[in-house]
């Protein structure tokens, strides 16, 4: 840091550079504001550029003090700042604004905004005291009206809240302040944080008529004004000690409302992630989230935390460092400190404030850099994230299918050779110009062979073809920007179904990609009375569920010459969902009687819906009652997920399989799990950091066949690993298998512990190995499998193995008799670490001669030099050259 003095405020108004202190993203998303010691600079997110600056007067300085932060008013035309002298940016010239070219959300001309001078506010409009300690609001200037026809809403009152135990009954502890405030538009309320380190989930009722009364709910109304503050569904929780709290007023929380999840900074400066709690007033017990920091490098207090407007992603700002944390409490990404080979001067810096740009796909920073100019303060992250963040559909997780600002990145190694599909070289990027225009994306879809790609953005819609290499966008940009995409993207075959919003209705409209994206092409138009949530495709089946809590089933019927929905029934989950916008993924499954003999019309009626809402994974059983009304048992069945796909057509006993996993794509047929990961480089010559995508892929077979051995389905394991015995991997993944219970079991033995720790607690608790070992007598492979683990692990562990496979010499014998030459060759080594080779080597020299007689030089040469390492006097290896009369040959390996 640098050591210069503090410019006085006089002199802060004559140029020099001052440091930004304070960041704010406007309401709308688009815009956001800096805040320097002396003025305010309004921004557009994109293109990154100053629209406008305003500059306090030395003497408004002196008079009020420097500024220290902003806030935005909740309709996104105030901010909360002292101002003065007014300069606005000029409007950039039509053609000005064509000479370059334009990038992702950089197409739409640059916007007028002015800031001036409204009014004084001597401090934020809620706010809490603590001496007294008080709850106040504070009301906005009134502005006038923009319309004639729309009056002017009266100005709010000036209220005072004291915190008492006569007026706040539900307030644990009566002689506490609120130290934290922090409002969620989603819920309509606030969360405060008292002194005591107890946190409360509050509204402000204007009314409360509005809200019924139940036993959770407690009404406090204050003495001196008629304004109430209603908490409702009171939550409570204790963190620790409060004797034990030494920096009370660094404790946060921020919530995310959509996953009913809470990230908080416990007094240790901890990050804590808990659920909300249940109806029953049941806290969960909060968990703390794991960091990687392998190099135990300082990472220093939380200094900024921000979710991400779709709910999935947290992002942590360290004095040292940096991370991204899932919905989930999954770590995604993070680092500290800088490499020692790094220039420290352009790296170190601290997170102050940050915010997500529209689209989540970037990161605003705010530094405390160390530059003594103030530059270099302002920095922008890119991500890339799953595509089902937005449209969570089985073809979206099927390919590791993810998305950018300006691009859609998908990955074909799932249509290469079975090695290849961890090669990273086997990735294939799309990109399209539209988002110059309409960017962000917000919606992506994939077709189920993911050959088709369709991409919407803030207006219209675009697909691609990688069979013919293009892209078809509206030739009508009035057609484009007629419509949004609300609700999702699904291709059904060269069909794309989109649910759409035209001038506050809503319709799902029904594309092909073999015609040109026009409003006369449409093939089907379905009109709805209210906005889609999400859209799911199952077999020719299309679910919409919307936000008035209706589940529709549509069946996509083929015409002559075109295609067309038919409605067969729809259902309402009222008093089943409390929250329909929190609903992430739909499906269900039909009873198998129903899909041979039924009527399509009736399977809403009897299907199982699977949802996840929330975190929450549910399944909704349906049952008719005397009345023959449908109702539905919930039954719940993970939390914290944030991701799951129902596998109609798995191989084997994998059909009909739910998979819950954490942004990770499913290789089916190919038995393993791809993901994508990030990689920073970091170069001493380049003042920026370098972030690359790698894929990265983890076997599933020997999971799920250790599932079926531990429960004796040695026939069901058969039956599923004989799908996947075709794959060059195949043998390594029994490799995996046998190698996980060998080392695991030996060890538990080892620290007299006789039961497997691999079962599960209502298991029978014997050893599994010989079940293990039984399986793998069905392959050829076996021997080799056993081979390669017994090399793998550690000697002591052999006596184990061999004990539940049999004798190693018979082992050799048995490659030896099947002209398996090479896995014979492996046993060699095991044979002589037992000591069981014959004195003479004549398993050497029966293999050698085998190897001679098959032209196999490369094992001779391989059996030679074995001999030669285990007898440093060379008689072994003479004796053996002498018994397979190999004179010539000595000469022919080069004296190997």
């Amino acid at each position: 840091m640098s050591n210069a003095a503090k410019p006085s405020k006089a002199e802060m108004s004559v140029g020099a550079p001052v440091p930004v202190i304070a960041l704010s993203q406007g309401p709308r998303k688009s815009l956001f504001c800096t805040l320097t010691r002396n003025g305010v600079a309004l921004w557009l997110v994109r293109p990154t550029t100053i629209l406008a600056f305003l500059s306090r007067t030395p003497a408004s300085i002196l008079e009020h003090g420097e500024n220290v932060n902003a806030w935005w008013s909740p309709d996104g035309k105030r901010i909360v700042i002292q101002v003065e002298t007014v300069y606005n940016s000029p409007v950039l010239p039509i053609n000005a604004q064509r000479s370059f070219l334009a990038g992702p959300g950089e197409g739409v001309p640059l916007q007028a905004v002015g800031l001036h001078f409204e009014g004084v506010i001597r401090t934020s409009p809620m706010f809490s005291t603590k001496n007294p300690p008080t709850i106040q609001r504070m009301p906005w200037p009134a502005g006038e009206a923009e319309d004639s026809e729309r009056p002017v809403k009266p100005p709010m009152a000036y209220d005072t809240w004291i915190l008492n135990e006569e007026d706040f009954p539900w307030i644990v502890e009566p002689d506490v302040s609120v130290d934290d405030i922090v409002y969620s538009r989603i819920m309509g309320g606030e969360t405060w944080i008292t002194s005591d380190g107890r946190g409360y989930l509050v509204q402000l009722a204007e009314d409360l008529e509005a809200y019924p009364s139940s036993s959770d709910v407690d009404v406090s109304t204050g003495k001196l004004y008629s304004k109430k503050i209603t908490q409702k569904k009171l939550r409570l929780q204790r963190r620790i000690d409060p004797d034990e709290l030494t920096y009370e007023q660094d404790r946060k929380v921020y919530e995310e409302p959509r996953y009913a999840t809470r990230m908080s900074i416990n007094a240790n400066g901890r990050l804590e992630f808990s659920n909300f709690p249940t109806q029953e007033g049941v806290m969960p017990k909060p968990q703390n989230i794991q960091i990687p920091n392998p190099y135990n490098k300082e990472t220093g207090e939380v200094c900024a935390l921000e979710w991400s407007s779709d709910g999935y992603v947290l992002a942590v700002g360290w004095k040292h460092g940096w991370g991204i944390v899932s919905v989930g409490g999954r770590c995604l990404a993070s680092a500290f400190g800088i490499e020692d080979s790094v220039d420290g001067v352009k790296y170190e810096f601290l997170f102050l404030l940050e915010f997500w740009a529209p689209g989540n796909f970037e990161l605003v920073v705010l530094s405390n850099s160390t530059n003594t100019d103030g530059d270099g303060q302002l920095f922008v992250i890119p991500f890339a994230k799953s595509a089902t963040t937005g449209q969570h559909s089985p073809d979206n997780t099927r390919y590791a299918f993810l998305q950018m600002d300006d691009r859609a990145l998908v990955y074909r190694g799932a249509d290469q050779p079975d090695m290849s599909v961890i090669n990273p070289e086997s990735d294939v990027w799309h990109t399209s110009r539209y988002l110059s225009v309409n960017w962000p994306i917000r919606y992506s879809s994939l077709s189920s062979d993911g050959r088709l790609i369709a991409v919407a953005g803030r207006k219209g819609l675009i697909h691609y073809s990688s069979t013919s290499g293009r892209w078809k966008l509206f030739a009508d940009e009035q057609q484009e920007q007629a419509f949004a995409v609300r609700g999702g993207l699904v291709w059904f075959h060269h069909v794309l179904i989109a649910a759409v919003e035209v001038s506050k209705s809503y319709q799902i409209r029904l594309y092909s990609r073999d015609m040109e994206l026009t409003s006369q092409n449409i093939l089907h138009r379905e009109i709805l009375t209210s906005p889609v949530v999400i859209l799911s495709l199952v077999d020719n089946s299309l679910l919409v569920y919307t936000v008035d809590n209706t589940l529709y089933h549509y069946l996509i019927v083929p015409t002559a010459d075109s295609i067309k929905l038919h409605l067969c029934g729809a259902i309402t989950f009222t008093g089943i969902i409390a929250a329909p916008s929190a609903v992430r993924m739909l499906s269900w499954m039909i009873p198998t009687a129903q899909k041979e003999l039924g009527d399509p019309v009736d399977d809403l009626a009897v299907a199982t819906v699977l949802m996840v809402v929330g975190g929450q994974l549910i399944l909704l059983r349906p049952r008719k009652s005397a009345e023959q009304e449908v109702k539905y048992d919930m039954q719940i069945f993970a939390e914290r997920i944030e991701f799951c796909w129902i596998h109609l057509r798995g191989i084997g006993s994998l059909e009909n399989s739910l998979w819950a996993y954490d942004s990770q794509a499913v290789l089916m047929d190919k038995g393993i799990i791809i993901g994508a990961e990030h990689e920073a480089v970091t170069r001493f010559n380049l003042p920026f950091v370098m972030f690359r995508h790698a894929t990265s892929s983890h076997l599933f077979l020997q999971h799920i066949l250790l599932y079926h051995l531990h429960a004796q389905q040695v026939k069901e394991a058969v039956q599923f690993a004989s799908h996947y015995k075709s794959l060059v991997f195949f043998a390594h993944a029994l490799e995996i298998l046998l190698h996980t219970v060998v080392e695991i079991e030996s060890t538990m033995l080892s620290n007299g512990n006789s039961a497997s720790p691999i079962e599960d607690q209502h298991q029978n608790p014997e050893s599994i190995l010989p079940t293990v070992i039984e399986f793998l007598d069905h392959f050829e492979v076996s021997l080799d499998v056993v081979v390669g683990c017994a090399r793998k692990i550690e000697v002591t562990h052999w006596r184990r193995l061999f004990d539940a496979v049999g004798n190693p010499k018979s082992l050799f014998e048995l490659c030896l008799a099947s002209q398996r030459l090479r896995t014979a060759g492996s046993y060699l080594l095991v044979l002589h670490n037992l000591e069981q080779l014959e004195e003479d080597h004549g398993e050497v020299i029966r293999l050698l001669k085998s190897a001679l007689e098959g032209k196999d030089w490369q094992l001779c040469r391989e059996l030679l030099r074995f001999l030669h390492s285990i007898d440093d006097s060379g008689s072994a290896l003479r004796n053996a050259l002498h018994e397979a009369t190999l004179g010539e040959l000595w000469d022919q390996l080069g004296n190997a």
